[in-house]
């Protein structure tokens, strides 16, 4: 399969970006640094910005699904570059696209009819970054795209495990971590994986 990575040299983006390789996937990685990534004879590295169209349109030519492992990074990047990465998938008529999200996006057990990052579940001063990437979801949500949005909770260093509960729309019941390594396997055989196409979907152990 050939993929379009963005992220790629981020804690999660860069695991996926490994994983795909070791399985002989091709990857297309758009990155600000290219001196951030090791080259590989399948592995296509273009320097540029999420925020340029020209760019993402060339990022996502000619591959079959997009996985954004993109981070928030104190800005607003996450959300104004979602509409151009929809608008280069659409152009390049590309259905399948698998981000990486936070728990603060899924719905919330104690109040329903919020999401836990406005509900007394989220334990963090600041939404910030749970405002972006609510509106990732939401551009995600109203799209005619397959997307899938992988919410992990606590994300500390670590590899794969491969022992981990997962649960649609929800945080499995008592989560509080899940490793980088395992929330990017995980985000990674979305790839093949269709039983989560157009949902949210928790991760923690």
């Amino acid at each position: 399969m050939h993929i379009s990575l963005l992220g790629a040299t981020g804690r999660v983006g860069s695991h996926i970006l490994a994983y795909a390789l070791q399985d002989g996937h091709h990857v297309t990685a758009l990155v600000r640094s290219t001196e951030k990534i090791q080259s590989h004879p399948n592995l296509n590295v273009i320097q540029g910005d999420v925020l340029h169209s020209e760019e993402l349109v060339r990022a996502v030519h000619g591959t079959e699904a997009v996985i954004s492992s993109l981070n928030t990074d104190g800005t607003t990047t996450l959300s104004e570059s979602m509409p151009l990465i929809m608008e280069a998938m659409y152009h390049e008529g590309i259905q399948r696209i698998i981000t990486v999200g936070t728990a603060g996006i899924l719905q919330s057990r104690t109040e329903p009819g919020k999401l836990r990052y406005q509900s007394s579940e989220s334990k963090r001063r600041s939404t910030r970054a749970a405002e972006e990437h609510e509106r990732v979801y939401r551009l995600l949500e109203q799209s005619s795209l397959e997307w899938t949005i992988v919410c992990p909770t606590y994300l500390p260093d670590g590899g794969r495990m491969g022992s981990y509960r997962v649960e649609r729309d929800l945080l499995p019941e008592g989560g509080t971590e899940i490793s980088v390594g395992d929330t990017a396997a995980f985000t990674y055989d979305q790839l093949i994986n269709r039983q989560y196409i157009n949902t949210r979907v928790g991760i923690a152990y």
